[in-house]
């Protein structure tokens, strides 16, 4: 890459999302709790509120917040789900495609090669 070099570039011609877009997705998954929340619900299917609340050490409003953040940005969609023997529906949450994505190959990635190659991870080893 030359100095010419633009970031925009790096996107397909007709993008279902703007660079902007997938930077607000790459800074969502920069705050732990919002991080924590997304790779619990990459690693199982879904879970409930409720779920994630006895994994999590936040306090019920404070997963919502992160639950609408990671949504807003769509790293995680809600829906609703008919449980037998309940009365009515009850809201769980998955992982997105993209939420997956930023996970296996950000933060994920970048321990795993800490694993394989820790001594080139380390500054002050100089």
């Amino acid at each position: 890459m030359g100095s010419n070099a633009d970031p925009t570039d790096l996107l397909p011609e007709r993008s279902v999302r703007s660079l902007e877009e997938y930077l607000e997705m790459q800074a969502a998954v920069g705050n732990r709790n919002r991080f924590e929340i997304l790779y619990r619900l990459a690693h199982t299917d879904e879970l409930t509120p409720t779920e994630l609340d006895s994994m999590i050490d936040v306090d019920e409003s404070t997963l919502h917040y992160h639950l609408g953040k990671l949504r807003e940005v769509g790293l995680v969609e809600k829906r609703a789900r008919s449980e037998r023997d309940s009365d009515g529906l009850s809201t769980h949450y998955r992982a997105t495609i993209p939420g997956e994505v930023i996970l296996e190959h950000g933060v994920e990635e970048l321990l795993r090669r800490e694993w394989d190659f820790g001594d080139a991870y380390d500054s002050s080893a100089d």
